[in-house]
Formats: structure tokens, sequence, C-alpha cells
């Protein structure tokens, strides 16, 4: 998962969270908003880790000249 989609996860489980009020029989919107907001910020958390390791590798190439000197 990409920072963007975990930040778009927060955001849409916020809104379901925070600012809907209705009530579908059996399901509570408020619990998907809090649902969806966790798994984004999981997200989050593991795309920042991958970010941060990819950009410590380093690459070091050492040229070695095997001609013999007379």
């Amino acid at each position: 998962m990409t920072i963007g989609g975990s930040i778009a996860l927060i955001i849409v489980g916020a809104i379901l969270a925070f600012a809907v009020s209705f009530d579908i029989a059996g399901i509570s919107i408020q619990i998907i908003g809090y649902i969806l907001m966790v798994g984004g910020i999981i997200g989050l958390i593991f795309g920042l880790v991958v970010a941060q390791r990819r950009g410590r590798a380093t690459e070091t190439t050492r040229v070695v000249d095997d001609r013999d000197v007379y």
C-alpha cells in the first residue's frame, strides 16, 4: 500500500467515523470508519518503513586494476 493510499483510507475512515450519522441495519458505519482508519495507519507506518529502507540502500562499485607492472 502506498503512502497516498494509506492517507486516503485514514481520511475516508475519519469521515465515516465522525461525520456520517446514519445507521444501516446490523452495520455500524462508525465502526467501519474506525477500522479503515486503523488500516490506513498501519499501511502508512509500513509504507514509511519501506521507503526509509529503500533510501538507505547504497551500492558501492570498486574498480580493481589487475595489470602486472614491469
